[in-house]
């Protein structure tokens, strides 16, 4: 894919990650985010950080279609709007949600599984946002890989952080739980050959 074409699938990747929060603002400055505002963003920052996340994790198995090859170059941007969106989801809840009140925060957090969840999340991220450079790359070597295996690890605990916060309808949870185990699965070595060897013993 030429440079030019890459630019534009990048810009293409910006405008959708932003898409979510700029409708945030605007929901927020035309009082359109519900009777419970602090609830919709919570709600929608945490959407936005899981769907950018799957989409960052879905990357790697696309790329082995030689067409889209190109996407790998997707991957890092989308990870980093995934992170960006979680700290958003963070900080509403600790900062408008909670008020900043650290006690009462270690009070639920000993007692409400899901946030003790969402928060381990959060610091995988973290550590995959802030070693995701050229530089920490090279400082770590084979190790960087090993650490970036976290994303995963990140995406089941985001995945149950969300099952569990749930109180009512599950669907939607079950249904990313679902998108993610695929995308793990087809990490698998062998897992995709397996698929294709078993398809054409189908046909014939």
């Amino acid at each position: 894919m030429s440079r030019l074409s890459t630019f534009w699938w990048q810009l293409v990747a910006h405008i959708g990650a932003l898409t979510p929060l700029a409708l945030i603002i605007w929901n927020f400055t035309q009082d359109q985010l519900t009777a419970n505002p602090i609830r919709a963003i919570q709600l929608r920052t945490g959407r936005s950080a899981l769907v950018l996340l799957m989409l960052s994790l879905a990357c790697t198995p696309l790329s082995k279609v030689p067409r889209l090859r190109w996407v790998l170059k997707l991957r890092r941007l989308l990870g980093l709007y995934a992170f960006t969106y979680a700290s958003l989801h963070l900080l509403n809840f600790i900062g408008i949600d909670y008020g900043f009140n650290l006690a009462l925060l270690r009070k639920d957090l000993a007692e409400k599984y899901f946030i003790f969840l969402g928060l381990t999340a959060f610091i995988c991220l973290l550590l995959l946002a802030i070693t995701s450079t050229k530089g920490w790359q090279q400082r770590l070597g084979k190790n960087w890989q090993r650490l970036h295996w976290l994303v995963y690890l990140a995406a089941l605990l985001v995945i149950t952080h969300f099952f569990l916060s749930v109180k009512a309808d599950r669907r939607a949870p079950l249904l990313y739980g679902a998108i993610v185990l695929l995308l793990l699965l087809v990490r698998l070595p062998g897992f995709l050959k397996t698929i294709s060897r078993r398809r054409h013993q189908f046909k014939k």
